[in-house]
């Protein structure tokens, strides 16, 4: 078994001759979010980024030539941006604009996820998500809740699914 990236992703890629691509199968792969997706919840991709992604599936995968060079964003960056985020976490570093970049490469999707997830860790801090678990909800955050946003109603899901994978774990 053999895998390598198309020429247009890696300029050092070889097109095989016809001998030889006579004894390969070739199989082209499409990025696909949905397989994707189940992928990166089996293998803990921090919430916020799977939260992010249910609402812009389109900025899964992203590859396009700009007068400044090469924008990119690809599962294997989402996927290092989440081992990211779990350490910096734990440090209590900030996880910001300037780390979300070195692992997306494009500036539009670099500043939604980051706008994105400051909101998540705002809304963290907001509901009290342990209270909700434990079925004590206070009227405030019960108003909160159905008065909310739709995105913002998907983090609080996510937020407690996080911590019910958790306890699960």
């Amino acid at each position: 078994v053999t895998a390598g990236n198309p020429t247009e992703f890696n300029r050092n890629a070889r097109t095989f001759d016809i001998a030889t691509l006579d004894r390969l199968k070739v199989m082209q792969v499409e990025p696909d979010y949905t397989a994707w997706k189940d992928y990166a919840a089996a293998y803990s991709v921090h919430r916020a980024i799977l939260s992010y992604l249910e609402i812009h599936p389109e900025d899964f995968f992203h590859v396009e030539t700009t007068v400044d060079g090469k924008s990119y964003v690809t599962p294997r960056g989402w996927e290092d941006l989440s081992q990211a985020m779990y350490l910096y976490e734990e440090k209590n570093y900030p996880v910001d604009e300037t780390l979300i970049g070195q692992y997306l490469h494009n500036e539009h999707i670099t500043s939604s996820f980051a706008v994105f997830y400051a909101l998540y860790k705002k809304y963290q801090q907001a509901y009290d998500i342990p209270a909700i678990l434990k079925g004590s909800v206070s009227t405030d955050i019960k108003k909160r809740i159905k008065d909310a946003s739709f995105d913002e109603k998907i983090s609080v899901t996510d937020l407690l699914l996080d911590r019910i994978t958790a306890k699960i774990h």
